[in-house]
């Protein structure tokens, strides 16, 4: 009787950790996909085609703590006569007509709390990074884009490419030299 008990009990353990396993592997694996967005917009069109910069719709990143998204005004400026009778372009229409905001899906989450911070102007106007990730094809210093965010002229979906987790960040920082003083992120 004894012998039975501690078999299901070794059993039960054993069941239990595959369950967690199977749970973290099911988080890990929702966390890479590209959510879905309000309107199908295809970066690999957007900067792969028609070469755009980064800056082009992310207009804050250079001058802010977050890089923004873009705006139906934004959109428009080109939409108001491109591509009008596309579906997506007609979804945009609708969200400047009815003067709404596009509600974007966040891709990429940096777990901000009262003692963390992180600013992509920072990362943006960064000096003496190695060669490795210069901008380069913008012709300006500073971390490239796509060090963190991948090769966005590729995707047509956006997804998650890097964790963006603190061991993360400290192993790109080591890499570039960059300080790895605590109070660097942590106020």
């Amino acid at each position: 009787m004894l012998r039975r008990f501690i078999v299901t009990g070794i059993l039960g353990y054993f069941v239990l950790f595959m369950v967690l396993v199977l749970l973290m592997g099911f988080r890990w694996n929702k966390h890479r996909k590209a959510p879905d967005q309000p309107i199908d917009f295809s970066h690999q069109i957007h900067v792969g085609k028609l070469n755009l910069e980064c800056v082009f719709c992310h207009e804050t990143v250079e001058k802010s703590f977050y890089a923004g998204v873009p705006t139906a005004k934004k959109c428009m400026e080109c939409h108001i006569s491109v591509k009008t009778d596309r579906p997506e372009v007609q979804k945009l229409r609708k969200f400047w007509d009815d003067k709404e905001p596009i509600p974007w899906n966040r891709v990429y989450r940096i777990r901000q709390r009262n003692y963390v911070y992180f600013s992509h102007e920072r990362h943006i106007k960064a000096t003496d990074v190695k060669v490795n990730n210069l901008n380069v094809e913008l012709g300006k210093p500073g971390i490239a884009c796509q060090s963190c965010h991948g090769e966005l002229k590729a995707m047509d979906k956006v997804r998650a490419v890097t964790s963006l987790k603190m061991g993360w960040c400290v192993a790109c920082h080591r890499a570039n030299d960059a300080p790895t003083d605590c109070l660097v992120c942590h106020k």
